[in-house]
């Protein structure tokens, strides 16, 4: 099986992660997909950053439930990263979703809500992928697995994946019981016998976050859905490396 390479953050080591300038970086580098994640401000807006609190990525603090939309466009999301980024702002789920659609691209969107209890998290990112008609080609991830549960329950639904980093004997089984189709793994977990598990039920199985040439060529080789790496340049190449023998 050949992976689907999705550029975790944009590509998020050449350009500061969860930024429009990361996440061009990724499709002119050919990327397949590209994963996001998505908080909410003081007002419910949805944005783009990873921590819930802005303190690494900007140049501010704080957390962004405390934030309102307006209050953090203005900060810096760039010059961290590098000084040539200065000024880069925080992206909104709308702006990301009106740039992606007319492109080939996957997405993968996180939900950061195992931290904090955003109220009605799901339902409002549903409503801005159902109005860019964009669920045939999304999977909504996430660690919580209560949210998983929430997500599973509605109708019109984008693929839903369990995000984990943790040891169970079975993932499989506990992703499809919370009723995800997807099961989103951190890359040293997995196992043959997990591939296995993943395909007779059906499931798809992404690995997380590989960028380390020794560690994609092995993720590669397990055959697993999709890849989820910093680099999406470096992992291309090896995936065509090893599919083009």
């Amino acid at each position: 099986m050949k992976p689907t390479i999705y550029a975790h953050r944009g590509a998020s080591s050449y350009a500061p992660e969860n930024t429009m300038a990361a996440f061009q970086l990724a499709d002119q580098m050919q990327a397949e997909g590209i994963e996001t994640d998505v908080q909410l401000t003081k007002d419910q807006i949805p944005v783009l950053i990873h921590d819930e609190h802005v303190k690494r990525t900007t140049n501010s603090i704080g957390y962004i439930k405390d934030f309102t939309y307006r209050e953090l466009c203005q900060l810096d999301a760039g010059s961290w990263f590098s000084p040539k980024f200065t000024g880069t702002p925080i992206p909104t789920l709308e702006e990301f979703l009106t740039w992606i659609k007319p492109k080939p691209l996957y997405l993968n969107i996180e939900l950061k809500n195992n931290k904090v209890e955003y109220n009605h998290m799901e339902a409002i990112v549903y409503e801005y992928l159902s109005t860019h008609q964009l669920m045939n080609r999304t999977t909504i991830s996430t660690f919580n697995a209560n949210s998983v549960v929430r997500l599973a329950a509605y109708k019109e639904t984008a693929e839903i994946a369990f995000l984990t980093s943790r040891r169970y004997r079975h993932p499989v089984h506990v992703a499809k019981e919370l009723g995800a189709n997807a099961l989103h793994l951190k890359y040293k977990r997995i196992t043959p016998k997990i591939v296995a598990a993943a395909n007779k039920h059906k499931m798809k199985l992404r690995l997380y976050t590989i960028n380390r040439p020794a560690h994609l060529i092995r993720s590669i080789q397990y055959g697993v859905d999709g890849i989820f790496t910093d680099v999406p340049d470096q992992a291309l190449y090896y995936r065509n490396l090893l599919y083009n023998r």
